[in-house]
């Protein structure tokens, strides 16, 4: 190569970068812009008896948005959402683990699906598109496979209700023996064909037997919502398993740079809601929605 070539072919890289023809230097240099909205699960604000006043404890604290639970009074939640301006981005079943899907008693079932449905109805009447539903409990008396196959033929039930009313059933992770593996939950959440049925994804539950930004990549657009949660596999092994959601967050093993990171790379926009202990008062609310921003923007 002469030196007419070489200075020709340099010009002309130079000209593709500058042109941000090159995906990998364009990103760098025009990162995804992490605007994720906060929110904190209903059990996890201790401040008020009343719908309403937890609501404004909640706005006090600097939340954005509250996900209640399924089943209070409709009207105290609009009344509430209406008086302090707070969205409610989501719903959580108050009565999966009471009536389980998975539950050999098919009257259990029913009143299971009957729940969800109720559930459903909540979320759009408060303007919310995700449902968190907990879809079984693999025990000595309901097998994997039984709380597989129990479980899906009973939220096909209502996931005509779901399309209907465009809001989402988000399956979440959590410690009931079952979708023990990343590539388990895409293929359970894939069986429904829909784009009513996701993954309400909690970054704490999974540190027992995997991490969280791996299980974020893979299941990748199926996140619906996720939940903050920290863990302490330190106090998990020193104090017992159910220990480790003592730590408070930043203080545990969720490596939430590289959770933000992978939230970052597969486009999650939405909320990011609390689900910890700690919110027993208004400054622990504070302290919460105050470690909230600082995971946000790591």
């Amino acid at each position: 190569m002469n030196r007419r070539q070489f200075t020709r072919r340099t010009i002309m890289a130079s000209a593709m970068v500058s042109a941000g023809s090159l995906p990998s230097l364009s990103g760098f240099m025009n990162p995804p812009q992490r605007n994720l909205k906060r929110g904190i699960m209903w059990g996890s604000n201790r401040v008020g008896k009343t719908v309403m006043e937890k609501f404004q404890s909640s706005k006090a604290a600097g939340f954005d948005g509250i996900e209640v639970n399924s089943h209070l009074d409709r009207s105290e939640v609009l009344r509430a959402m209406e008086a302090t301006g707070m969205p409610v981005p989501s719903v959580c079943g108050a009565l999966h683990w009471k009536f389980l899907l998975s539950d050999p008693d098919p009257k259990v079932r029913a009143d299971g699906v009957e729940a969800l449905k109720v559930s459903l109805e909540d979320a759009k009447a408060f303007g919310a598109d995700t449902v968190l539903l907990v879809p079984g409990r693999v025990t000595e008396a309901a097998t994997y496979d039984e709380c597989w196959n129990r479980s899906v033929e009973e939220i096909r039930k209502a996931l005509p209700l779901a399309e209907k009313l465009q809001v989402k059933i988000a399956i979440e992770n959590v410690w009931n023996n079952f979708l023990l593996s990343p590539m388990e939950a895409v293929q359970y959440v894939d069986l429904f064909k829909s784009p009513m049925v996701g993954f309400y994804f909690d970054c704490g539950n999974i540190l027992a037997f995997g991490f969280p930004e791996q299980w974020i990549r893979i299941l990748g657009k199926r996140v619906a919502k996720v939940h903050i949660k920290e863990y302490s596999r330190k106090l998990a092994d020193s104090q017992g398993r159910s220990a480790g959601f003592k730590a408070n967050l930043l203080e545990g093993d969720v490596n939430w740079p590289a959770v933000m990171q992978a939230l970052d790379d597969t486009g999650y926009r939405d909320w990011a809601t609390i689900e910890q202990p700690g919110g027993d008062t208004p400054e622990g609310l504070k302290d919460l929605n105050d470690r909230l921003i600082k995971i946000l923007a790591s």
